[in-house]
């Protein structure tokens, strides 16, 4: 008989769900899947997270870990990978304490209640106590919910139990997403960068430092990039880099965290090969707040040295030009494109009034001003504005301006071909959305702007392929209902109702409380003779938008190619779009 060890360490505990059952349905299958679970998911992450398994039962394991967060990440790296799997599902509990190694076995309240906590997840959760739960950082304790009291089995003092589960961490990710395959060139996603500071007003500079970083990459022509707001879907979130990348069908992806204290900033940033999990390069930058925008450039310069050995010789990016160095006005411009985004009256009317301020504070901030256009542009273009004349020329105004102060800003182009699309003018605003597209080969934004041009002024054919890039560079981006909205007008266009349909119904899905999806489905349906769904698409947008007549619809349209205008109308008509 050994010597009994006695030690403090935290303890994960974790079985297969059902694993009887399994085992009386198809024993072979189940061994199967348990012996594929073991080998490329279980024993290389715990390996990973420096863990080492004391116990093997034949549905379980117990695995000690010296570092709490290291148990708590295991798991949570786990039960992502499983996530969707048509078998195996586990769940597993951890808990801090003394624990007994005596004769290859393992005793002690670290595991009594780790293997408690296990018994009363639910399939793909992980349950950690109180204790473990006050040894997490703020970021790590926040993803747990609960710390209701639990009477356990055995144990004499009540234990506080706090929950977690895959399922809610795949929320921002529909579970069906398919399964991208990579372009013909590298190909790269930025995930949010973490704001380790502790203070929650510090996001905005995080997710700015994020968005920069990503819309310098995006100037480098040679290299794919995830447009921000696919990545930001996995903000806060324990994620699997292989997941990630066969989500967005990238094969690195760059993570990191800021650390701001006082005029100081860490930023840590490493970039990994999404399939094999590996490292590729990492570093640590120690600067002045000052020098933020110097930053983004040789964290630039560096990932792109990395990406590929067969771009050693390729061009480097084009210098930058940064609009300001004043955060303050930064974050205001940050806060108002959120709002932005958001594609509500009340959200517009806030991001309209940050971004004034913004453009107040620092009067050659461009980007201010290309904001404020396109905000102007879509008030129009969904009614929530009466003074058209006055705000589409005050638009214009303002992307003028930011072209003047930064013409090689594919935003600033952007914003001035949306003014001149929703003013008629083809003539300046394909060009610049074309130069838009040039100056930022992966923006998504860009490419839709484009393809919207296209479309408006009577060129749908050419229309759909620029739509369809804006859908595959960012497929989690919270304006995809527009890209598919307008794509679906352009099929319409076309004749192709079926895939007019289609795009419609996947608008609709990313958006349902806007009226614009719902026309379209409508005349899609209308069309192709299919009255009575027509009718129902037609009541659902009525009831958005009540007010709205052909008349109405058209003054909203009012500068849409004429042919193609006609059709819709025709079209709703026939749904039971009244004429005023």
């Amino acid at each position: 008989m050994t010597e009994p060890v006695r030690k403090l360490a935290a303890i994960l505990a974790a079985d297969v769900v059902g694993y009887s059952r399994l085992m009386g349905e198809d024993q072979a299958r189940t061994l199967d899947a348990l012996r594929q679970l073991r080998r490329e998911l279980f024993e290389p992450v715990v390996e990973e997270f420096r863990g080492n398994v004391v116990k093997r039962m034949g549905d379980g394991w117990i695995v000690e870990f010296a570092s709490v967060s290291d148990a708590v990440d295991c798991a949570m790296r786990f039960q992502v990978g499983l996530v969707g799997h048509d078998i195996i599902r586990l769940r597993a509990g951890i808990h801090i304490g003394e624990v007994v190694f005596e004769d290859e076995d393992v005793f002690g309240e670290g595991v009594n209640v780790a293997a408690r906590l296990e018994e009363l997840a639910e399939p793909g959760e992980l349950l950690i106590s109180d204790t473990v739960h006050n040894s997490l950082d703020e970021k790590a304790a926040g993803q747990f919910g609960g710390g209701d009291s639990h009477e356990l089995k055995n144990i004499v003092r009540p234990v506080q139990v706090w929950r977690w589960s895959s399922t809610g961490t795949q929320q921002a990710i529909p579970a069906e997403t398919e399964m991208l395959a990579l372009p013909d060139k590298p190909s790269i996603a930025v995930l949010p960068f973490d704001n380790m500071s502790g203070d929650p007003e510090q996001e905005y500079f995080s997710d700015g430092m994020t968005e920069d970083i990503i819309t310098a990459l995006s100037r480098l022509r040679w290299l794919f990039v995830i447009a921000r707001n696919s990545t930001f879907a996995y903000k806060g979130k324990a994620v699997d880099i292989k997941q990630v990348g066969r989500e967005l069908g990238v094969r690195y992806v760059l993570e990191g965290s800021i650390r701001k204290a006082g005029s100081r900033i860490r930023v840590t940033a490493q970039l990994i090969e999404a399939e094999s999990g590996n490292h590729i390069w990492a570093e640590r930058y120690d600067r002045e707040l000052a020098d933020i925008f110097d930053l983004q450039d040789e964290l630039t310069e560096a990932i792109s040295a990395q990406v590929d050995a067969e771009l050693a010789g390729s061009e480097r990016a084009l210098a930058y030009k940064k609009p300001t160095t004043d955060l303050d006005t930064w974050e205001l411009y940050q806060r108002g494109m959120w709002h932005f985004c958001k594609y509500t009256k009340d959200d517009f009317v806030e991001a309209r009034r940050l971004l004034l301020l913004a453009s107040e504070r620092a009067p050659n901030f461009a980007n201010a001003y290309a904001g404020l256009t396109v905000i102007g542009s879509s008030e129009i273009t969904w009614g929530f504005r009466q003074d058209r004349a006055r705000v589409l020329e005050q638009g214009l105004r303002h992307a003028e301006k930011a072209v003047a102060l930064d013409e090689r800003d594919g935003n600033n182009q952007f914003a001035l071909g949306i003014a001149c699309l929703v003013l008629g003018d083809g003539e300046r605003a394909i060009p610049s959305l074309e130069k838009s597209v040039d100056l930022n080969p992966s923006s998504a934004a860009s490419h839709y702007g484009l393809g919207m041009a296209l479309y408006w002024f009577g060129r749908a054919e050419e229309a759909l392929p620029r739509l369809t890039l804006a859908i595959r560079l960012s497929p989690h981006d919270p304006r995809l209902w527009l890209f598919h909205a307008i794509r679906s007008y352009a099929h319409i266009m076309l004749d192709e109702f079926d895939l007019a349909i289609v795009d419609a119904k996947a608008a609709i899905q990313s958006k349902r409380d806007i009226f614009g999806p719902h026309m379209a489905l409508a005349a899609a349906y209308s069309l192709s003779g299919r009255h009575d769904e027509a009718r129902t698409a037609y009541d659902r947008a009525h009831k958005l938008n009540p007010e709205l007549s052909a008349a109405d619809f058209a003054s909203l349209m009012g500068t849409l190619h004429p042919p193609y205008l006609e059709i819709i109308l025709d079209a709703l008509h026939q749904a039971g779009m009244p004429e005023k």
